[in-house]
């Protein structure tokens, strides 16, 4: 596996089938030529209909299994966010990520007062009837490590995120 998703994220993700194959990927993703893109149902409405969030993620300090803003040994992090669609209390968000972190969309929104759907570590578990963050790897693009051919592949939302966006659209 060349990167990883959050427990509880749907999606695509990029999987090697040599070591060699292994290198040249992490190296791009490393290099930043892996474009990643996520859809995310968030609370509330971002203050832009796009922008950036950039700010250092670190382990948090009181729960080990948390990250944070700042937080221990905070590394850079960036995010880039539109607005796909504004709902009557969500917001349906297009992510891609510049760095990537350990929860770093979960903990960039979290931060701006947006947290993701559902998400029970960084925002209000259960909301919308999800079981899990309304989090999906929507896009991936890269160029092949071998062919150098332009590789794009999408993924649609799954059926449960799909009915949790029915629902909030439904909200008034």
């Amino acid at each position: 596996i060349v990167h990883r998703l959050d427990r509880d994220t749907s999606g695509l993700l990029v999987v090697s089938r040599s070591e060699e194959a292994h290198r040249l990927l992490q190296a791009a993703l490393a290099e930043r030529r892996i474009e990643r893109e996520y859809t995310a149902l968030v609370e509330g409405r971002p203050p832009a209909r796009s922008g950036t969030i950039e700010a250092p993620i670190g382990r948090d300090e009181r729960v080990r299994t948390r990250m944070s803003v700042g937080g221990v040994s905070p590394r850079e992090a960036r995010t880039h966010f539109t607005l796909d669609r504004a709902l009557p209390r969500t917001s349906l968000l297009r992510l891609r990520l510049e760095t990537g972190r350990t929860h770093q969309i979960r903990v960039h929104l979290q931060a701006i007062g947006h947290p993701v759907c559902g998400d029970p570590e960084y925002g209000t578990a259960g909301l919308l009837g999800l079981e899990r963050q309304f989090l999906h790897a929507t896009r991936l693009s890269f160029e092949h490590p071998f062919t150098g051919a332009h590789v794009e592949v999408d993924s649609p939302l799954p059926a449960d995120l799909q009915s949790a966006l029915e629902r909030a659209e439904e909200l008034s």
